[in-house]
């Protein structure tokens, strides 16, 4: 069997070990239903409120302010909508970026239809939102403001305590998918204002189906689903119990030590971006160059196409993408590198690699060795390529 390079931790990772066994007794023996009132469901609901302190430990807030749900794209549909019909009466207008994860710009599309406005906020070429665009936009009907943490296709890091304050002092509720960053920056809630933010278990070594939204203390928002009276009446369906009590073991896990991790990943990603822009004429590195995640490597070759370099690097056991998971079937270019001026024959051609702790230096002396090859071969073969 070859030997699997695996570069697409953006994408989701590799359930840790000591996460699958903190699981595993809650899929066997301890399989009562959390909202039972006898032991073997106290058993359920007691490992349920420690992951949930484990998570609100992690985050720097409240465990009243933690609620589970089945994934990232959930939290962000709750924490859209929720605050967007809850405040209704207050206002009917949300900002958001260009760039945000389709979870939230399908969700604020769906809003519109519904009658609320949405501005969606142009950004720099290096991804960054443009805050002076962001308080231009701002009108006495805004009633929320949902910018995510770090983008999820170029890595690049948004300005997250400033927007944080813009909103504080205008009193319109701030939201952050922070999806991509939790586990792999470290972020305290206690410093940062911050009304609901958005995550994914699977993102951090953790399992899949598991997410969760934090809630501050006093935001007014509606029930997404509606049911039974699970998560404090806020959001009903039984819980995942297993699920929840490995997105507890793995954020625990992620956020230990978290900046000495994220040092060495870096230094995985620096030597991926200074190897590649050395080795491959004709490149663009996508993104913020400094402030972007530990991990995040984003480019694009000229005159190809991305999903050419993706099938070929698969037949030497190298895992990557062309941008987020999530649109990997699409044929359209990038929504995020179109937002960041690139046009679309440029943007066909990306590439984005993502590193985790679990990587190496000599994997990444593997991707540099065969990558040039690839490109070189893929331009030979390209009508857009000019030889001379």
């Amino acid at each position: 069997m070859k030997k699997l390079y695996y570069f697409d931790n953006s994408a989701t990772t590799k359930i840790d070990e000591r996460v699958l066994k903190s699981m595993l007794p809650y899929l066997k023996e301890n399989y009562g239903n959390a909202s039972s009132i006898y032991s073997l469901g106290r058993e359920s609901r007691e490992a349920i409120d420690s992951a949930r302190e484990k998570v609100a430990k992690a985050l720097g807030c409240d465990g009243k302010e933690i609620f589970f749900t089945n994934s990232g794209t959930e939290s962000d549909n709750w924490a859209i909508k929720g605050v967007a019909f809850a405040n209704r009466e207050k206002g009917n207008h949300i900002i958001t970026s260009r760039i945000e994860h389709h979870a939230v710009l399908h969700t604020c599309e769906y809003l519109e239809k519904q009658g609320f406005e949405v501005t969606y906020l142009p950004v720099k070429k290096n991804g960054v939102v443009d805050i002076k665009e962001l308080k231009k936009a701002i009108r006495k009907e805004t009633i929320l403001i949902s910018i995510m943490y770090a983008n999820n296709e170029i890595g690049t890091i948004e300005p997250i305590k400033e927007i944080g304050e813009i909103a504080k002092e205008k009193g319109i509720y701030f939201h952050t998918d922070a999806v991509q960053a939790v586990g792999n920056v470290e972020i305290n809630l206690n410093e940062l204002n911050i009304d609901l933010l958005t995550l994914s278990g699977h993102k951090f070594n953790g399992p899949k189906g598991i997410g969760a939204l934090y809630i501050k203390n006093g935001v007014r928002i509606e029930n997404l689903l509606h049911g039974g009276g699970q998560e404090r009446g806020k959001r009903a369906s039984t819980e995942n119990v297993a699920n929840i009590v490995g997105l507890g073991e793995a954020i625990e896990l992620a956020t230990e030590n978290i900046e000495k991790k994220g040092e060495y990943v870096k230094t995985l990603r620096e030597k991926c971006i200074e190897g590649i822009l050395e080795k491959i004429p004709d490149t663009i590195l996508n993104g913020d160059r400094e402030k972007r995640l530990p991990g995040n490597v984003n480019v694009c070759f000229k005159y190809i196409e991305g999903e050419s370099i993706l099938l070929m690097l698969d037949r030497l056991g190298i895992c990557a993408s062309s941008g987020s998971a999530c649109t990997s079937g699409s044929l359209d270019p990038s929504h995020v590198l179109l937002a960041i001026g690139l046009d679309h024959e440029t943007a066909h051609g990306s590439l984005r690699l993502s590193f985790s702790k679990d990587n190496t230096e000599e994997e990444i002396d593997y991707l540099l060795e065969v990558l040039p090859d690839i490109i070189s071969k893929l331009r030979r073969m390209s009508p857009l390529y000019n030889k001379e």
